[in-house]
């Protein structure tokens, strides 16, 4: 069953390019005793992805901030080469985004918010979602009825719903 509230986040490790190349991110800790905003996307580099969710994020980046996020966080499931390129071609890591590479997409099939799409090539990804979590546990969850449209988990939604 895919996340939902009072759900703990999955404590997997998952990838980010460090100075040196790819390095392990522990997300169990990435949540301890923190509040954090996770949006989860099919891929870098895929229409919706790079033209209406991550854009969302970096616009509220800050209001989240006021809020006392602690941390924004994007998971797509994707290599960290890719990922890295993308943060940088979006602009997500001036804006303070951290994106995490799933690369194998342990962190989005623990969560159950995983889905298929053959003809596109697309095995494992992640669906189309935006939570807030204290700690580690989801307070609040916005999902996609689809992965091609961005109403309902794009920043602006969930910002309003905290």
């Amino acid at each position: 069953m895919p996340l939902s509230v009072g759900d703990k986040l999955p404590g997997v490790t998952s990838l980010r390019m460090g100075a040196d190349g790819p390095e392990e991110v522990d997300m169990a800790a990435k949540f301890a005793g923190r509040k954090v905003v996770l949006f989860g996307l099919p891929g870098a580099f895929t229409g919706t992805c790079t033209t209406a969710h991550m854009p969302s994020f970096i616009r509220t980046h800050d209001a989240f901030a006021a809020k006392g996020i602690d941390e924004i966080i994007c998971v797509a499931v994707n290599d960290p080469f890719v990922v890295d390129a993308w943060t940088k071609e979006t602009g997500a890591d001036a804006a303070g985004i951290t994106v995490i590479a799933d690369a194998a997409s342990s962190f989005t099939t623990a969560a159950d918010m995983n889905f298929d799409a053959p003809a596109i090539g697309f095995y494992g990804r992640s669906m189309r979602y935006s939570l807030y979590a204290e700690d580690g546990v989801v307070k609040v969850i916005m999902q996609e009825d689809g992965p091609g449209t961005c109403e309902i988990s794009a920043g602006e939604s969930l910002l309003a719903e905290i």
